[in-house]
């Protein structure tokens, strides 16, 4: 059931104001996360330096106006996305000159894996327990941006008639902003270990994997993106879990919503969507190493292998380039004919903890789609199904025992302007009833060992695990 939940009464399009301070300053980015994660619908993006390039701003808001919710499986679930995000609309301003690409206020929050569903005729997992949301977004008319650039924060307010002077709500931020300069920091560190489950058997995995080569071999798909899911007792917080992985393992794409009654931690190095300008773009990574920073020389040799094996695998390269096809022919279905292009066909981006193996596609959006076109084009993103994506996603309905919820959907903002960005939801904890899950993956082709892959899982599980106890 869909259902828009807000503390104001309207109907009709709503046209919003746009105000905005600016400050010169380098706030403390953990302590501002404490203080909006005890807010009501807190919702950070980043928070961390990891921020670069185009996505170098971090987002703070809390308090959202509306909320849209709908569950798997609605078959009209774009339909009611599209008629809620055009209900309000951003009025010009030429007097407030934000940085470029700066999200300005509208809508945050997750889509679900599961929303393929409602786009694509997939049969439904055989099990939905956690039974997340497809789609789970709020109307933020207030938030903090922080410029890792220019080391600015900005203090953002919509103007909406009727409602609360936007100077006041931006009065509040900068309280809010101060108050986190004298927060003290807690100490955080790992919990005590806990018994770790799987959603499946080792010989589920290897059973599984063993039926996708035979799946391959008959040429029904070329790769499936197959995972598995760990569950364990966690009885933290979940926002201290967010600041230990933004101290230890920052990552570009990094979220924490508190989305009752789930509470969401994610780290993800991907991008799925970005739309600024007119301009859409994804960043599909296939191909991930350890990276090593151990200073003895065992270590350095061994972290240079591993850079090396990366660049120079066959199997992954290959992966890689069928899922730029894969995407390129998504982005077909909404940009303009003759501006797909890809101007990075793989290149190795370095991270705290890891090595990515990423490409960029990018293409200009035809003036008549929307943000629910996009979504009907390119959700899922290609680098978590397989190709072809339809075939790839029946396979894994049939072979992974729990619907996936938040796990390779999407976290980030669809801004009033029409500028978007969504995160590919990967590394991430979805906290419920003193519980965690996190889930991992990896393409399966026709070349995969079943054991190696199954092992490769347990690797990537046990660096998600380390704050939760460990595998």
């Amino acid at each position: 059931m869909a259902h828009v939940a807000t503390g104001m009464a309207f109907s009709g399009q709503r046209v919003c104001g746009l105000r905005a301070r600016s400050i010169q300053c380098q706030p403390d980015l953990e302590g501002l996360s404490r203080i909006f994660a005890d807010l009501p619908y807190p919702c950070i993006l980043g928070g961390n330096p990891a921020r670069f390039g185009p996505d170098r701003f971090s987002y703070w808001s809390a308090w959202p106006i509306a909320r849209l919710e709908v569950k798997p499986g609605k078959h009209d679930a774009l339909a009611l996305l599209d008629q809620t995000l055009s209900s309000w609309r951003l009025s010009c301003n030429p007097e407030i000159s934000l940085p470029k690409g700066i999200f300005c206020g509208g809508w945050m929050g997750f889509l679900s894996y599961d929303l393929a569903r409602s786009i694509e005729q997939v049969r439904p997992h055989r099990l939905d327990d956690l039974g997340m949301p497809a789609i789970a977004i709020g109307l933020y008319d207030r938030l903090i941006a922080y410029d890792h650039l220019d080391c600015q924060a900005w203090l953002i307010a919509l103007e909406i008639p009727g409602d609360e002077p936007a100077s006041s709500k931006l009065d509040g931020l900068y309280r809010l902003l101060h108050k986190a300069d004298i927060c003290n920091s807690r100490p955080c560190g790992p919990q005590a270990m806990q018994e770790v489950r799987s959603n499946m058997s080792k010989a589920h995995y290897l059973d599984a994997v063993c039926q996708i080569k035979r799946r391959i071999v008959d040429g029904d798909v070329y790769q499936v993106n197959f995972s598995q899911r760990f569950d364990i007792p966690f009885y933290g917080r979940a926002i201290d879990l967010f600041c230990w992985q933004n101290r230890f393992n920052p990552s570009p794409y990094s979220a924490y919503l508190d989305w009752p009654p789930y509470q969401i931690v994610c780290t993800s190095p991907e991008l799925f969507l970005r739309i600024s300008d007119g301009w859409i773009e994804t960043r599909p990574i296939k191909g991930t190493r350890p990276r090593l920073t151990g200073q003895d020389k065992a270590s350095i040799e061994a972290d240079q292998m591993g850079f090396v094996e990366l660049i120079s695998s066959e199997k992954e390269k290959a992966e890689l380039a069928m899922i730029v096809d894969l995407e390129r022919n998504d982005l077909a279905r909404v940009c303009i004919p003759g501006t797909r292009y890809v101007p990075v066909e793989r290149m190795i981006e370095v991270y705290q903890t890891v090595y990515h193996a990423v490409a960029v596609i990018k293409g200009r959006l035809s003036p008549d789609k929307g943000f629910a076109d996009v979504l009907k084009a390119t959700f899922p993103g290609g680098s978590v199904t397989g190709a072809p994506k339809l075939m790839a996603m029946e396979v894994i309905a049939g072979l992974e025992p729990t619907a996936r919820g938040i796990y390779t959907g999407g976290i980030g903002y669809v801004g009033l302007d029409g500028n978007v960005s969504l995160n590919m939801a990967i590394r991430t904890a979805i906290i419920i009833d003193d519980m965690a899950f996190i889930q991992v993956g990896g393409g399966i082709v026709a070349d995969s060992d079943p054991l190696a892959e199954y092992q490769e899982t347990l690797s990537k599980a046990r660096a998600l695990l380390t704050w939760l106890g460990g595998v």
